[in-house]
């Protein structure tokens, strides 16, 4: 069997079709018949010139391992891996114990709230009563208990961009999430703001792919399946196999399960079904680490002369 990579291509219209291999899209492009581009994630497809010979498309499944800091993201069908993505979430920048990032989402959001705090506390007169300073009251109502942390949020968002772009020029079926748990409703806890953000991903990617939720349980037993190492030391490491084989893992239990069967003499248990791991362009993608908007870089002290 020829496991090679995939060239994603869509029509002339801007419809996804079925990836190529590298070859023939070389010989399209040197004859004329499609022109190569490269969408905003960075993965290069081409686009042919002319009507396809037919629309027909296999099935492409999605699996996103969801970490906390970082996020694997494979795009597998039967035959072939087509891309992985090793996304840095914005959130989380780096995993520190004793303090955050300043250029995490995290870390960004506790320094604005001590910059705003510096500069409230300038404007009021301390010099008269409590009850006839000027104290600015707030400009709409921020406390809306949506549960949903900014950090979360900005985590999820990058994921869903990478899974919109993709849906440009690869004809998703089906995006296989994996349970990342954390769901202490049960004991009377309320949920995680992990579990929260996990369905707001979930709603949001319905609207690009029927979403199916995975038990983490049959990560592991499909990654075996397949012969696909896991680093399960650094997770910081920016290679297939941190977050990205775990991914494929996820999306070939669309193809291959692991099935109970009887017969006259024996039963027991088989695995089904087929998913072929081939060669494929890994993806590392991370959002600028810059400010927006800042006043100050500081809190400035007064300097006596």
């Amino acid at each position: 069997m020829n496991q090679t990579t995939r060239v994603p291509v869509i029509s002339p219209d801007g419809k996804p079709l079925m990836p190529t291999t590298p070859a023939r899209a070389r010989k399209w492009i040197k004859s004329g018949k499609a022109i190569g581009k490269r969408n905003k994630v960075g993965v290069f497809y081409v686009q042919l010139l002319s009507v396809p010979s037919g629309y027909e498309t296999q099935k492409i499944v999605v699996g996103t391992d969801r970490g906390k800091a970082f996020t694997g993201i494979a795009f597998q069908s039967k035959l072939a891996t087509i891309v992985l993505f090793h996304a840095c979430l914005p959130g989380f920048y780096k995993s520190k114990k004793t303090s955050k990032d300043r250029q995490s989402v995290t870390g960004k959001m506790e320094k604005r709230t001590e910059l705003r705090r510096t500069r409230r506390g300038q404007r009021i007169n301390r010099q008269v009563a409590f009850k006839l300073r000027n104290h600015r009251e707030k400009r709409f109502n921020n406390r809306r208990q949506n549960k949903l942390p900014p950090s979360v949020k900005a985590n999820r968002e990058m994921e869903l961009r990478i899974l919109g772009e993709m849906s440009k020029i690869l004809p998703i079926t089906e995006i296989r999430d994996e349970s990342c748990g954390g769901n202490s409703k049960k004991n009377g806890f309320g949920i995680s703001p992990v579990t929260v953000g996990q369905e707001w991903f979930r709603l949001q990617a319905s609207k690009i792919a029927f979403v199916v939720e995975v038990d983490s349980l049959d990560t592991g037993k499909h990654r075996d399946y397949l012969g696909l190492v896991k680093n399960k030391k650094d997770k910081s490491v920016q290679s297939p196999e941190t977050h990205a084989n775990d991914a494929i893992a996820l999306a070939s239990t669309y193809f291959v399960q692991y099935k109970e069967f009887h017969t006259t003499k024996t039963h027991g248990h088989r695995w089904i079904g087929e998913c072929v791991v081939t060669p494929a362009p890994f993806v590392v993608v991370t959002r600028p680490k810059l400010f927006r908007r800042k006043l100050h870089q500081e809190n400035y002290s007064r300097v006596e002369f």
